[in-house]
């Protein structure tokens, strides 16, 4: 007498997992290096270090070797905090160390995350991206943690979105590196900078840049972070190409109320239109003029939080409000 056997039932996330398994492209990472460790490296390597979909991938952490030798005490700090997440150290200086030498680093784990653009002079990403195309490296994650630059286009205001979108064009130009861009919007903690003029707590003052119904997105590092991990760790198809990250697109007048609304006072409100920030541009064209004027512009800026990673992913992130919560201080 023949017995016959109940078919097995997969769900589709049983399904999805198993291809996963068994597609090169889909499964985690083995090694990832970590280029920097400042506020977004540090929430990067954090993530990754404990996230549940981590197993065995080893992570590591590239910084200069004069921070590794340094006695000061937050840099002794900060090794010990990377060292406790379980991530190894490797030492390059990369504004001073050549394509080669970077190679030779980069050659030696599956995928590149950098973190490390704010200040570095002109010419370093598209370095990194030269070391790493040497390397033959498996995936990359560059330095593209802001602004879509795609749509921002070339010769805005700020000069050195023009190296991300040639860092952008080569590597779409190639076909050897899987690479991943998460357009981030501001970072967050930004917008309160009382230097980038937007929001100014001690002044109590607020200002719209180019329109008061313009909008931005905004994401915390640490939400970058996280987001950023998770796409490493379990990629889930996504293969050169650009994804996103929102903890909130919001528009200046918005912000204005949430800002009224949280401090219970009226915040003043002052409207920089382009003619405004023209006049700023041609008085002194610094960093943050240069920022203002390009978020102005309305272009490539803010996107929908239903487009992002966090959001299909259903990461839970920090929103403008919860932000403000956070901040814990009266003004």
């Amino acid at each position: 007498m023949s017995s016959t056997q109940t078919p097995l039932k997969l769900s589709v996330a049983n399904l999805q997992a198993l291809d996963r398994l068994n597609n090169p492209l889909l499964r985690m990472s083995e090694s990832v290096l970590v280029l920097g460790a400042g506020e977004l490296g540090l929430s990067m390597v954090e993530a990754l270090a404990k996230s549940p979909k981590r197993h065995q991938t080893r992570i590591s952490v590239l910084l200069r070797q004069a921070t590794l030798d340094s006695a000061a005490p937050e840099k002794k700090r900060l090794i010990q905090r990377i060292r406790a997440l379980g991530a190894n150290l490797e030492a390059a200086d990369v504004v001073n160390a050549s394509v080669a030498q970077l190679a030779a680093i980069f050659s030696r784990f599956d995928t590149i995350v950098s973190c490390n653009g704010m200040g570095l002079p002109s010419g370093t990403q598209v370095k990194l991206l030269e070391a790493v195309l040497e390397a033959n490296v498996k995936r990359y994650f560059p330095w593209q943690f802001g602004m879509d630059y795609d749509l921002v286009g070339k010769g805005s205001s700020q000069d050195l979105f023009d190296e991300q979108l040639e860092v952008r064009n080569r590597l779409r130009a190639q076909s050897q590196v899987n690479w991943i861009i998460v357009s981030t919007g501001l970072f967050m903690s930004f917008l309160f900078l009382a230097e980038f003029g937007v929001v100014d707590l001690k002044e109590k003052t607020v200002r719209g840049l180019g329109t008061w119904d313009n909008r931005i997105t905004l994401t915390t590092p640490v939400d970058i972070g996280r987001v950023t991990a998770d796409v490493v760790l379990d990629p889930q198809e996504i293969k050169s190409q650009v994804v996103y990250t929102a903890g909130d697109t919001i528009s200046y007048g918005e912000l204005a109320d949430l800002l009224d609304e949280h401090f219970q006072i009226k915040f003043r409100r002052e409207l920089w239109d382009l003619q405004e920030l023209r006049s700023q541009m041609e008085k002194d064209p610094n960093t943050m003029v240069k920022y203002r004027d390009t978020f102005a512009q309305g272009r490539g800026v803010a996107w929908d939080k239903e487009k992002t990673e966090n959001y299909l992913r259903e990461i839970e992130v920090t929103d403008v409000k919860a932000y403000l919560r956070g901040m814990n201080m009266d003004v």
